[in-house]
């Protein structure tokens, strides 16, 4: 397939030394559409990139302030459960979005939430050896199976539905007994699809009847839209309660500060504390002047909800002309994502259809076997460019 990319590597020798047959990581994930990236980029106008979440939206001005103003007073170094006002306006938050109480003693700072979502399971794994395994949904972000290899654990997905849900009554008798933790991410990427309360509620209880912790990535929080395309409530896996069950959240979409690395983790505070206290030993830190950033922007709804409505704009630009062309999206109403299904041939043969006319979009299979037959689309891009690239997918055949 084109965009494919370098297969894993051969054992070699690393520094002059004789290196085992250990873990060597595969391609990453994006790398691998390096062949279409150069395709699109050769087209009129140029690339319109949607393959990547990649926020170019402005920062917010309190958050960009409060970077400035701290920048020349972080001399010293910056708590790594995070300062008292990260932490104090996290909770803050969660009461206002998800009328769920917690309090700042529930939350810690993370290095945006990737480095959480990839390092998680290790922490965990020290903690509790006797668990050896990863639950994740079968169509996700792939740094949910990722943190399981990385911590040389085992990565088990877990079947979705034809609405893009965890179907639990799937999981094997062994794999249920062995899980240290189940990923929950909501709304989700790639797909947009919404669980809702009740699903969520009933997956906590699933996995505390079995011990297992719940992770919830949560986001897309801010991001949640009804089927009209309006603002809708969302909901958080801490609406069960704080036990066993910890809530990750990320200043990246919301306020398009994903280039300062900002997140919190938000839950249990046996949990919460026991990864605190990891992480002060392992010098995990946010920058002091991006704690102050992510504190202002956490206080700030306005920002939030121009940013809402900028999706939403692209949403409803995006989806009527991609159906014009028999690309319908079958996820969910959620996120700055579309799921596109390919009609035929697949994932792959599409993205380079799309990649010919300057469109890059990532194919389905990046995040997951069953994605095969999508392609997902990223609504990052500007009105502009959105409709530069639409302009000229009109009358290409793309099927």
């Amino acid at each position: 397939r084109a965009g494919s990319g370098r297969g894993p590597r051969a054992p070699g020798r690393l520094g002059g030394m004789p290196r085992s047959d250990g873990f060597v990581p595969p391609p990453y994930p994006h790398d691998r559409l390096a062949a279409l990236r150069a395709v699109a980029e050769a087209a009129p106008g140029g690339l319109v990139d949607c393959s990547v979440g990649t926020p170019v939206d402005p920062m917010p001005e309190v958050a960009v302030e409060a970077l400035v103003a701290a920048a020349a007073s972080a001399t010293g170094y910056p708590p790594s459960i995070g300062t008292p006002a990260l932490r104090e306006a996290a909770a803050a938050w969660v009461g206002r979005r998800f009328g769920v109480a917690v309090t700042p003693g529930d939350v810690i700072a993370c290095v945006g939430t990737k480095e959480l979502v990839a390092s998680l399971p290790f922490w965990l794994h020290r903690r509790d050896p006797s668990r050896d395994t990863v639950l994740y949904p079968a169509v996700s972000y792939p740094t949910y199976a990722m943190g399981a290899h990385l911590a040389g654990l085992r990565a088990v997905p877990v079947p979705v539905d034809d609405g893009w849900q965890l179907d639990l009554g799937r999981i094997g008798a062994d794999d249920a007994g062995r899980a240290l933790v189940l990923w929950l991410n909501e709304p989700a990427n790639p797909t947009g699809a919404v669980a809702g309360p009740e699903r969520l509620e009933a997956a906590v209880a699933w996995a505390r009847r079995r011990g297992v912790v719940v992770a919830g990535d949560e986001c897309y929080a801010e991001l949640t839209y009804d089927a009209s395309g309006a603002p809708a409530a969302p909901a958080t896996v801490l609406g069960s309660g704080l036990d066993g069950v910890l809530a990750v959240h990320s200043l990246s979409k919301r306020s398009n500060m994903a280039g300062l690395r900002a997140g919190f983790v938000a839950g249990d505070p046996d949990l919460v504390g026991y990864l605190g206290e990891v992480r002060k030993h392992a010098g995990m830190m946010v920058p002091a002047p991006v704690q102050a950033a992510a504190a202002a922007a956490l206080r700030d709804d306005a920002h939030v909800e121009e940013q809402r409505r900028r999706y939403a704009e692209r949403r409803a630009l995006a989806l009527p002309a991609f159906a014009a062309m028999g690309l319908e999206h079958d996820g969910g109403p959620a996120t700055f994502y579309l799921w596109l299904r390919a009609l035929v041939d697949g994932g792959w043969p599409l993205a380079e259809r799309l990649a010919a006319t300057g469109l890059l979009v990532a194919p389905g299979d990046l995040y997951g076997p069953d994605g095969v037959d999508h392609v997902r689309v990223s609504l990052t891009q500007p009105v502009d460019r959105l409709e530069l690239a639409l302009d000229r997918l009109a009358g290409t055949p793309v099927l």
